[in-house]
């Protein structure tokens, strides 16, 4: 199974950092597609079948709490795994994230915190894993 992913970010340097992250994850990744507000992500949403969005918090036009709220109220993306990949990591805000069904992610971040969070939001199984493809360079995103 290979997993279908919108990375939600208003900086493109930070979209391609999470997009190297996620190709060293070593999970089967299908196409990725990217957004640089939430707004733009619901749009790629409508167009797409996504198993996976990496949202930041604080963007122009439509922030990351905003889009997961509106995800949240479409019956067809409902289900959708959240990831929110963020600087912003009070317990408040993580606690309400949670209640959203997001999972959160503190920038900066190693591929192996990505990759676990990635496997308990998909359901993806460690059979489902392309080989043994993962291996970690040390790197932090």
């Amino acid at each position: 199974m290979a997993i279908n992913v919108l990375v939600v970010d208003d900086s493109a340097v930070m979209r391609a950092m999470i997009i190297k992250a996620l190709h060293l994850c070593g999970l089967p990744l299908g196409e990725i597609h990217q957004a640089a507000n939430g707004k733009d992500g619901l749009k790629v949403l409508d167009k797409n079948w996504i198993d996976l969005s990496l949202v930041d918090i604080n963007m122009p036009v439509m922030g990351g709490v905003e889009m997961i709220d509106k995800v949240r109220e479409n019956p067809d993306m409902a289900d959708l795994a959240i990831i929110v990949v963020s600087t912003e990591s009070s317990e408040t805000r993580i606690e309400m994230l949670e209640k959203k069904k997001a999972g959160f992610v503190h920038k900066p971040f190693s591929p192996e915190v990505l990759r676990k969070l990635i496997i308990e939001k998909t359901g993806v199984t460690d059979e489902q894993v392309k080989g043994d493809a993962y291996q970690s360079n040390g790197f932090d995103f």
